[in-house]
């Protein structure tokens, strides 16, 4: 038997890996008996903050990280094919109807039973990968503390308002993609155009809102890569221009015109009722966004279906604890994937809880887990989770950053040519992935 704590994205790739390779699997997840400050719903695989699972722009470190799961036969990302919504040129998806086919998937799945009730303590008697979360209760919390001897970590993540599709002025929001690209040529982002004026009205109200305020957020440690709008904004007065809110490459697709400023809003599901304010995650009061947001241009009589929200996010210390096969260097029976392993990103916990799986299985089998090749993004995100300074370990996004320099007699030729190196690094990936595949793991059915 193998244990499977925590139903969110790495949780059921974990368990639906192990399972395809021939093992019980009991996966435990607490909702509804045990609610958390971010999800609204039951279902195993919510998406909590966006609705994207970034770009798939080819040969772009994240499309790299998406193109080795799909030929690992990767639940969530069969899943987001089947929920796809227009997103550009990101993988935008139905956030519930992905949910609810992760769940189907699971729960149709023999050798995968479900248990609805929170874990306290690791059990240790069998192989377990824990993928409990940003979210980890307290109590699994100290059980994690307890068994690795060393204390949990902690930064704070942020959720992006979503309005409802109906109250947005469409005579003032025009439809485009940036620079006009999309995978199939449509336009499909609503885009609010600021002026000069509007802008500095909106930049000054943002600077002033009151946030949420609690012990907890004295002194937050945010990822950087996930900052809130008013931390960003206090940065400088165009940092906003230059980031969430930044015109480059919008036209009026009638008018012609530029504008000073954009928000972008992207589509939440199939039926286009909704949409998210890209990029603008935040904490501030309620009452506080609706009087903000509401100074956006188009979105004057806009009815939000959700406020943005602050959270604390939970991981360990893993390059002090975790092997690059993701599993405890103490405990080598007990794995961890997903964002308490330490990265950041849907695919990235998807990708961590698809390799704890299949080692997890072949821990049972008597086999020696594996560390994936190097050069391919599964095995650099390992080798970040694993290597990197236990003393200065921040969660992670799969980037070129942590992929491997092409070789020397290689890299001469790529100097110069960004666009070119980036491909041979994707195409050395996936080679060493078909070759690891051949050898070492057999493809989830």
């Amino acid at each position: 038997m193998i244990h499977v704590i925590g139903g969110g994205l790495a949780g059921p790739e974990a368990a639906f890996q192990a399972a395809r390779q021939g093992h019980l699997v009991r996966l435990y997840e607490m909702r509804p008996g045990r609610r958390t400050p971010a999800h609204q719903t039951n279902n195993l695989g919510e998406l909590v903050c966006s609705n994207s699972l970034k770009t798939e722009t080819q040969y772009s470190a994240p499309w790299l990280l998406k193109e080795e799961l799909r030929r690992m036969g990767s639940l969530c990302l069969d899943a987001a094919a089947r929920s796809r919504v227009p997103g550009g040129n990101a993988l935008t998806v139905d956030r519930e109807l992905f949910a609810e086919a992760v769940t189907a998937r699971v729960e149709q799945e023999p050798l995968i039973e479900v248990v609805r009730e929170e874990v306290a303590e690791i059990p240790l008697d069998d192989v377990v990968v824990v993928a409990s979360g940003p979210l980890t209760s307290d109590a699994l919390a100290e059980s994690i503390v307890q068994l690795t001897g060393s204390e949990r970590l902690f930064f704070f993540d942020a959720i992006s308002p979503i309005v409802d599709a109906e109250t947005i002025d469409m005579d003032i929001v025009f439809r485009a993609s940036r620079y006009g690209k999309s995978i199939d040529g449509s336009d499909d982002y609503l885009n609010c155009p600021f002026t000069r004026e509007q802008y500095e009205r909106f930049y000054q109200a943002l600077t002033e809102a009151e946030q949420h305020r609690g012990q907890e957020f004295d002194n937050p440690k945010y990822f950087e890569g996930c900052l809130p709008i008013e931390e960003i904004a206090r940065r400088g007065v165009d940092t906003l221009r230059f980031g969430a809110m930044k015109p480059v490459g919008l036209r009026h697709p009638v008018t012609g015109h530029s504008f000073y400023a954009v928000v972008q809003l992207r589509q939440e599901d199939m039926r286009a009722g909704s949409y998210n304010l890209v990029g603008f995650q935040n904490h501030l009061k309620y009452g506080e966004q609706k009087r903000i947001l509401r100074l956006i241009p188009g979105l004057e009589k806009a009815e939000f279906l959700r406020y943005g929200q602050i959270h604390r996010n939970t991981y360990i210390n893993a390059p002090a604890l975790l092997a690059g096969s993701l599993n405890l260097r103490s405990h080598p029976k007990v794995f961890f994937a997903g964002q308490i392993s330490g990265v950041e990103g849907y695919v990235e916990s998807i990708a961590t809880g698809l390799v704890a799986g299949r080692n997890a299985a072949r821990l049972v089998d008597g086999e020696e887990p594996l560390t994936w090749p190097r050069p391919t993004a599964h095995g650099s995100l390992g080798a970040y989770i694993s290597g990197a300074n236990p003393d200065k370990y921040q969660p992670a996004n799969i980037t070129f950053d942590l992929l491997p320099p092409l070789p020397a007699e290689e890299a001469g030729q790529y100097r110069r040519d960004k666009k070119a190196r980036r491909q041979r690094q994707c195409e050395r990936g996936l080679d060493e992935l078909t070759s690891f595949l051949e050898t070492h793991v057999p493809v989830a059915s």
